[in-house]
């Protein structure tokens, strides 16, 4: 009998468990258990977990302390607050303490009056929140600097611990990049730290738990600095000391001893200075680490280090020192090599097998003295040899110096490469490919998308684009990163930013950007072509590049529910729109330097006039307008009706401008291009009148192109959905599945692993395009992911945030099947389609708290049912009515799974 009471109760147990709301990733500025937080009112986010349908939120209650025990009085207790907000809520407690950790729980009411428990314990540690709260000098190496190999210094501090230690942060930043350890242990797991901002004016620090390191006693700090973006030479024009000339450090560490009392320890004039092994070091060239001039134990307490310098104590200000909230660069992942590679050459070359980014790892024995290079390079030539002549200046090259002590480990420190082959020289005797390995480095940001199809070729494709996101998304969304650019440049961000909030989550990595774009911004509001700026000689404001500044943060907005992003970027918005207006005639923008649609179809010997060549104007014009537009919105959704009314007159007038000078009066377009269509259909510069007739022309056009592409850069993010738009998905698959030059699958076919920069970046020829400029790993491209998702998969917000969700798969091409999934800010979220035996099975899930709208491919109601009933009897599921091919319903949350047959 006791065994059966057990049972029941254990059975009633599962059943509660499974009828209560749970509350799962718990959120401090989007971030988990954050340590550094340096906003005096973070914002709080949980996602709801749920095996019920249509669950939704009612109520919450917050409570948050200084006790990891939630004991005593609160800093903030909300009370009951009803409202369906999980996400985004911002803290308005008790004013909070630098470098004070405070612990949080979070409980919730559903619509069924049920009341979750208290969510487990988060927490979050702050950072400096007053100027006055630094301690701390910045110091730099006080030593004659070589300027040439400029070795990178290293500093060191020895000093004691009177108690035990309850707790420790260390605080640090650099000119330049740094490593630190204490007492021989690395301090985190971040590589080129600080990461790379406008310096001058927003310079981030770190901050790092200790305690475990720390001891009672004799302790020792050690940093190494690398010149970094800070100072490193950049750009295509080889400059160096962007920043300044001289790398310096920050460090301040606070300890709090059991007793309650404090230490603290920073970096002054007590200070030592010296070089070690890493003899250079810099963004573009490579690393290059002498072995026999390493310090031994120079990270230990107890070194010697009498015969190392002292330190320079510079003042440089402190007001422009941030926290850090966009994720830091981390090693991922570690590949081996494919291959072994005898070139026609008789060079040894080691094949990876992806094209990545990241740096070599070697472990080699050899004399004292002995010299190994390791070469990077994204292709093999036609003949199959080492391939570098794309890299323009960039050296992309590891030297190692071996000290000749046995078995000797080398990886760089303060540089990275993109790659998929590395040439190998000065290893004596048999190479050993086992001991040659490539580490993929990013910034660390969560994935939180999935897309697959029952064809290999898209597969790959989305593999590509994953790969060229994770390679460029290196602190910053760069270009390229393998020549001498790896840059940020605006005009490629904006293009494939909805793609990348489906991949990854991108909120707190593209905030920090937009940051500096705002620093950056001009005074007359134009936008720079790169951010951070390091070409500020340069002409800036060319349009679709410096529109990522009111594109980027509405799509943000809309992927994340987020109005802070808006809040924080209007200003710059504003001011770009301001000088369109204030550079335009007659409501015209067509002045100023712009790059247009950038590589677009281009025959070499182009002597029948099939080059796709769309006029600037009407480009800028197009932007000019949807930029507009975008600030409409913001305004709108901050409650700004006088800036509403201001420039929903001006986008009237900015229409009708490009319609009197760009559009005859039958409803030609002075450049019949792919682009041009595609841009005045997609930002709504046609009169309605206009648009099924300019739609039929941009079909025409692909067809005369054999379906294939034409679009550059500013073309291509929205021309399959201009397509699906206006009733061609037919047409936008045709596309997509092209195989041939110009395609998505072209290189896809030639064997890429990520998207190039060119169309015909290797021909079919086998040769290659211009060396002036032809990257293997250019995300711009890859913006086709956001069709995939939303189109294709059909999974798109119908509401910022994707608090209300839209889900309308479109069926076509060869592919029977497509899933793709997304981690939503309420939760995952899923659609998935597959044709089999004469029926479609359609899954879907929604995530608690969201509710759906669903549109089911077919002709009547009476064909499709929902786990085995008919659709009309599933009481979570209203039928809405039919449009088109589509039977359209109404949910909640919860997993659902749609058969279709089909009549």
């Amino acid at each position: 009998m006791k065994k059966i009471f057990i049972i029941i109760g254990f059975v009633l147990i599962c059943l509660v468990s499974k009828a209560q709301v749970q509350i799962l990733q718990q959120k401090i500025e989007h971030l988990i258990n954050p340590i550094g937080i340096d906003q005096s009112n973070p914002s709080l986010s949980w996602v709801l977990a749920s095996e019920n349908r249509n669950i939704k939120q009612k109520a919450y209650e917050i409570r948050v302390s200084e006790n990891s025990k939630m004991e005593g009085q609160c800093v903030w207790q909300t009370g009951k607050i009803i409202s369906d907000q999980s996400i985004n809520i911002t803290y308005t407690g008790l004013p909070l303490k630098s470098g004070q950790k405070y612990y949080w729980q979070v409980r919730v009411w559903d619509n069924q009056e049920k009341q979750s428990g208290w969510s487990q314990v988060a927490y979050w540690q702050m950072a400096c929140l007053q100027k006055s709260y630094w301690k701390a000098k910045w110091i730099e190496p006080d030593y004659n600097e070589d300027s040439n190999n400029r070795v990178s210094p290293l500093f060191r501090k020895s000093f004691k611990l009177k108690k035990e230690i309850r707790s420790a942060l260390v605080y640090i930043t650099s000119h330049g990049m740094y490593e630190a350890s204490i007492n021989g242990k690395r301090v985190g797991n971040n590589y080129l730290t600080p990461g790379w901002t406008s310096y001058n004016k927003r310079l981030q620090y770190q901050v790092y738990d200790v305690t475990s390191q720390l001891k009672k006693g004799d302790n020792a700090i050690g940093v190494t600095l690398g010149s970094g973006w800070y100072r490193s030479y950049l750009t295509w024009y080889v400059k160096k000391n962007l920043y300044g000339k001289s790398v310096g450090l920050f460090l301040q560490l606070d300890v709090t001893y059991t007793d309650g009392s404090k230490a603290l320890i920073v970096s002054d004039d007590s200070w030592k200075s010296s070089t070690g092994s890493i003899q250079s070091s810099e963004i573009y060239f490579g690393e290059t680490i002498d072995k026999n001039k390493e310090k031994v134990g120079w990270q230990l307490p107890g070194y010697d280090d009498r015969a190392w310098n002292g330190v320079n104590v510079v003042g440089y200000p402190t007001d422009n020192l941030i926290a850090t909230y966009n994720e830091p660069v981390r090693k991922q992942e570690t590949l081996t090599p494919i291959k072994v590679i005898t070139t026609p050459k008789g060079e040894t070359v080691l094949d990876f097998g992806q094209n990545l980014v990241g740096w070599d790892h070697v472990i080699v024995k050899g004399s004292k003295g002995d010299t190994v290079r390791i070469y990077h390079a994204e292709v093999l030539d036609k003949e199959g040899n080492f391939y570098t002549a794309n890299l323009r200046s960039a050296k992309a090259t590891s030297t190692y110096i071996l000290s000749g002590n046995g078995t000797e480990v080398f990886e760089p420190h303060f540089t990275y490469y993109g790659f998929r082959y590395i040439k190998v020289e000065g290893v004596k005797g048999n190479l050993i490919p086992e001991n040659f390995s490539a580490i993929v480095l990013h910034s660390d940001i969560t994935e939180t998308g999935k897309f697959t199809t029952s064809n290999h070729l898209i597969n790959q494709l989305q593999s590509n684009i994953k790969w060229g996101q994770k390679g460029n998304f290196v602190d910053i969304p760069s270009d390229c990163p393998q020549r001498d650019e790896r840059l940020g440049w605006t005009g490629d961000a904006h293009a494939f930013f909805r793609t990348a909030t489906f991949n990854r989550g991108v909120e707190n990595f593209f905030t920090k950007w937009l940051k500096d774009l705002a620093a950056d911004q001009h005074a007359d509001g134009r936008v720079p072509f790169v951010i951070p700026d390091v070409l500020a000689d340069s002409e800036s404001g060319s349009s679709g590049w410096s529109d990522a500044s009111t594109i980027i943060p509405w799509q943000m907005y809309m992927a994340y529910g987020n109005t802070r992003v808006l809040e924080q970027q209007y200003p710059s918005m504003k001011a770009w729109v301001d000088f369109m207006k204030n550079n335009s005639k007659d409501y015209l923008w067509n002045k100023g330097f712009h790059f247009g649609d950038w590589l677009f179809y281009r025959p070499d010997d182009d002597r029948y006039g099939i080059s796709a060549v769309t006029d600037k104007s009407l480009i800028t014009q197009c932007f000019y307008a949807h930029s507009t537009q975008m600030l409409i919105n913001t305004a709108r959704v901050l409650g700004n009706e006088t800036g509403v009314k201001e420039y929903t007159e001006l986008l009237d007038n900015i229409k009708n401008a490009f319609v009197r000078e760009f559009v005859t009066p039958n409803g030609r377009m002075v450049s019949g291009t792919q682009t041009a269509y595609v841009l005045a259909l997609y930002f709504d510069m046609l009169p309605e009148s206009l648009r099924t007739k300019t739609a039929e022309r941009l079909v025409e056009n692909i067809s005369n192109y054999k379906n294939h592409l034409t679009t550059g850069f500013l073309g291509t993010p929205y021309i399959c959905h201009v397509l699906s738009q206006f009733g061609y998905d037919d047409v936008a698959y045709k596309l997509l599945l092209q195989e041939t030059y110009p395609s998505w699958l072209y290189p896809v076919k030639s064997g890429a692993t990520t998207i190039w920069e060119r169309w015909d970046g290797q021909k079919p020829d086998g040769t290659f395009q211009s060396t002036v400029m032809n990257s293997f790993n250019h995300y711009a491209y890859g913006a086709i992911g956001d069709w995939l998702y939303r189109v294709v998969a059909g999974l798109q917000e119908d509401a910022p945030g994707y608090k209300a969700i839209i889900v309308k798969p479109h069926l076509g091409g060869d592919l029977t099947h497509v899933a793709a999934e997304l981690m939503t800010p309420y939760g995952k979220a899923v659609s998935s389609w597959k044709l089999e035996n004469e029926k479609l099975i359609m899954v879907v899930e929604i995530p608690p708290n969201t509710s759906a709208t669903i549109y089911i491919p077919s002709k009547s109601a009476d064909l499709i049912q929902e786990s085995g009933k008919a659709l009309s009897s599933v009481k979570e599921i209203d039928i809405i009515g039919q449009k088109g091919d589509y039977i359209i319903v109404k949910t909640g949350s919860g997993k659902y799974s749609f058969s279709i047959k089909n009549k």
